[in-house]
């Protein structure tokens, strides 16, 4: 393990969750006595080998303000985001940059994921040791899986070989993560997570292998599992 390495953490909580059907974000949603963003920086705080976490909220957001109160005196930084999950990353890189050295590491967590384990990070960052390119925590697919063509028909069955679903900690060098984001919205390109930004710039990231129960939520579903995942681990 890199004695001198610098972690730092990005949590991206600008979006407004419309598969919700709620009218509060659903990282505002409440599982127990906490939002779902609580849950998810609580995880986080809980790793000590983190410095410092950047959330990124959008400019109207008026319920991240109470909340930030609470993590008084952490470190804990907000940044304003962009109209996507990718702008608002890179808002809060160059943020970061400010302060950071190029070859700092960078995780990047969902806000909306709460039930991240604490040895979930450890593991990735002992994993990415010496790594030069970085990686993300996935787990294997499991299921068997369709392609399906527009008008719901299965087309074929495609082979699990080597799939796996991608979940969150992402973590990258500062330096590399930003400049392939910049490159790929300069070409008007979007991306959904931040391996795809380094496999569109020539970086192949490594899979970790995480736990299923880091789950996204999504849809009203999500939250009841959420919630029983939590508890479960109160009681164990």
């Amino acid at each position: 393990m890199q004695a001198d390495a610098n972690y730092r953490v990005v949590v991206p909580a600008a979006g407004s969750g419309q598969r919700m059907a709620s009218g509060v974000p659903k990282q505002y949603l409440e599982i127990g006595d906490k939002t779902v963003i609580e849950h998810t920086l609580d995880a986080l705080l809980g790793c000590t080998r983190i410095q410092s976490i950047v959330v990124v909220v959008s400019a109207d957001d008026d319920i991240w303000p109470g909340i930030a109160g609470r993590y008084s005196g952490r470190p804990l930084e907000t940044v304003i985001g962009g109209e996507e999950r990718c702008h608002s990353v890179l808002n809060a890189l160059a943020h970061i940059a400010q302060t950071a050295d190029a070859n700092d590491w960078v995780l990047v967590h969902d806000a909306a994921r709460p039930c991240l384990r604490p040895a979930d990070v450890d593991a990735l960052i002992d994993a990415l040791d010496g790594d030069m390119t970085g990686g993300l925590l996935g787990v294997p697919v499991a299921d068997t899986m369709k392609q399906v063509s527009a008008d719901g028909r299965i087309e074929q069955t495609v082979s699990r070989e080597g799939l796996w679903h991608a979940l969150t900690p992402q973590m990258f060098r500062l330096g590399l993560l930003h400049a392939a984001l910049e490159k790929v919205l300069s070409s008007g390109r979007l991306v959904t997570d931040e391996a795809a930004a380094m496999e569109l710039a020539g970086y192949r990231p490594r899979m970790i292998q995480g736990h299923r129960d880091n789950i996204k939520i999504t849809l009203p579903a999500d939250l009841a599992l959420a919630a029983f995942y939590l508890q479960a681990r109160v009681r164990a």
